[in-house]
């Protein structure tokens, strides 16, 4: 199937690493040019090299999207290198879990921000390029954690929030041409998930609560973020797509 992204110009946030990454391919095999974004500066870089080794056409930005200065120069080293931006996948983010009573405000903060501040920056950034052109798609990452998960307060009403602030621009910027819509992943298996302690137990756990029966991988996520992104989603925007397994309840 072809997407129409052929020489559409996409930032992917967090697209160095795990489902960042995927994303970016995704796009960059469907004849998009990359910008890969990531707070760490070699995290970005390498991200980059590995598209460009694969014949694709990318730019690495180091980038921290919850200030507006820097998102300020990812969008311009975008417009400097490809002429303009088509597409935004608001994929930053992180989880830093623990119980409501030893959960620190710092790790509130730096969850929230990256997750909703950063959506709301780069969204803001990217808005007046993409009304010029009468063409956008933005694309953001939630989480099946929306639903609320324990241990993840911070991370679930960041996640949720991006519900609603999806929500909001689909009805504020349709006018414009640009689609704003929402995938919320369930349990990926990405490098990190593996990291984590107890990786097995917790994924045994999923696996049992998954009616499909697997762990979703990063590919999984890219390939629901590309159909959004493309031509061919032209008509939906404010749409809420669970790519979980099946999995909802937690």
């Amino acid at each position: 199937m072809q997407l129409g992204l052929q020489d559409k110009v996409a930032i992917v946030t967090g697209s160095g690493r795990g489902i960042g990454a995927a994303t970016a391919r995704a796009l960059a095999a469907e004849g998009a040019r990359i910008v890969v974004t990531d707070i760490d500066a070699d995290t970005a870089t390498a991200g980059c090299a590995a598209l460009q080794r694969d014949g694709f056409s990318a730019i690495g930005v180091a980038a921290d999207v919850t200030k507006a200065a820097d998102v300020e120069h990812l969008m311009q080293a975008a417009v400097a290198a490809f002429g303009s931006v088509h597409v935004l996948v608001n994929n930053a983010g992180f989880a830093r879990d623990a119980r409501i009573t030893r959960m620190s405000e710092a790790d509130w903060d730096a969850v929230v921000d990256t997750v909703l501040k950063g959506a709301f920056l780069c969204s803001k950034a990217v808005v007046p390029v993409m009304a010029a052109q009468h063409w956008g798609r933005i694309v953001n990452i939630s989480s099946r954690a929306h639903l609320g998960n324990p241990g993840q307060a911070n991370y679930s009403a960041a996640k949720a929030g991006i519900l609603g602030f999806s929500a909001a621009l689909a009805l504020e910027l349709g006018r414009d041409q640009i689609t704003v819509n929402t995938i919320a992943p369930g349990f990926i298996e990405t490098d990190g998930v593996r990291n984590l302690p107890h990786y097995q137990k917790i994924k045994d756990n999923a696996i049992a609560r998954t009616p499909i029966g697997r762990l979703g991988a990063p590919c999984d996520i890219a390939s629901a973020a590309a159909f959004l992104a493309s031509e061919a989603a032209g008509y939906i925007t404010g749409a809420v797509l669970h790519v979980t397994g099946g999995r909802y309840a937690t």
